[in-house]
């Protein structure tokens, strides 16, 4: 358990970095828990990350990791919780006693972000993009029961890490891949994208119809012009800040201990920062 008295060095790093909402939710969590604690937001590549990591000294307790860093950073780890193992990705690492124990919110924070908006069972999906996102995305859904999903990406080769990680849950759905913008699409209850606006076609907007809910990961730019058919649809819709939100307080908790965090706090500062950009 950390010194929650005593200031401590958190972080999120990736690259890009600066258009990070997590320095926001993780300051508004620290002022609401009434700690001494800095969290800002670095820029690191993956060929710097193990020199980053090597640089941290006994002030630093935890970092967030965004792209590119959520596989990378494994093998620079000295322990891995069950979901960042079983995803080959953490998203999350604290530091104890000079070990990096690594962790994945992402797969309870996006199944935590979609029961907000269904309280129905999700038995199938399909999860545009084959990266670590979309890697936790489909463990998430296979513990809550999904049957069966469609991995839409352009090079399924490139999803491979993804495809392998997902069959290998003890309740894995049925994985079928497709090619984006070229082979047909079933329906399904849920609609995932983790692709960037610039993927959001014509074609990946044709999708929407055949859903019963939409989640897009992405909260900046927002909204997407995925959520923005999905809301043309009367369409329920799960976003990014939504996902960020819940991962983020995990995050905390893992970092400071204290439990639960302040969620709604974390939440009420994110949609603050959004509206000023």
């Amino acid at each position: 358990m950390p010194d929650l008295a005593g200031g401590r060095r958190c972080a999120v790093l990736g690259s890009p970095i600066g258009h990070s909402l997590s320095p926001v939710l993780h300051r508004a969590a620290y002022a609401e828990l009434g700690l001494d604690w800095s969290y800002d937001a670095v820029e690191v590549t993956e060929e710097r990350l193990a020199g980053f990591l090597d640089g941290l000294d006994d002030s630093w307790r935890g970092l967030s990791l965004t792209m590119p860093l959520k596989r990378a950073v494994v093998p620079l780890l000295d322990e891995l919780s069950p979901p960042a193992e079983q995803a080959g990705a953490a998203n999350t690492v604290v530091i104890e006693g000079g070990r990096r124990i690594g962790h994945n919110t992402d797969i309870p924070g996006a199944a935590a972000a979609i029961a907000e908006r269904r309280t129905e069972p999700v038995r199938s999906a399909t999860v545009l993009g084959g990266g670590a996102t979309a890697a936790s995305v489909l463990l998430a859904l296979a513990d809550q029961g999904c049957e069966r999903a469609s991995l839409v990406v352009r090079e399924p080769a490139r999803a491979a890490e993804t495809v392998d990680v997902a069959r290998a849950h003890p309740r894995a759905a049925v994985v079928d891949v497709l090619r984006l913008g070229v082979d047909p699409v079933p329906p399904a209850d849920l609609l995932v994208s983790t692709v960037p606006v610039a993927a959001q076609d014509d074609w990946v907007l044709s999708l929407v119809p055949e859903v019963d809910v939409v989640f897009d990961v992405l909260y900046d730019p927002w909204p997407t012009p995925l959520v923005t058919a999905a809301r043309a649809s009367g369409l329920p819709v799960v976003g990014g800040l939504d996902l960020l939100v819940h991962q983020a307080a995990l995050q905390v908790t893992l970092m400071t201990g204290a439990e639960p965090a302040p969620l709604a706090v974390m939440r009420a500062a994110g949609e603050a920062a959004l509206a000023h950009r």
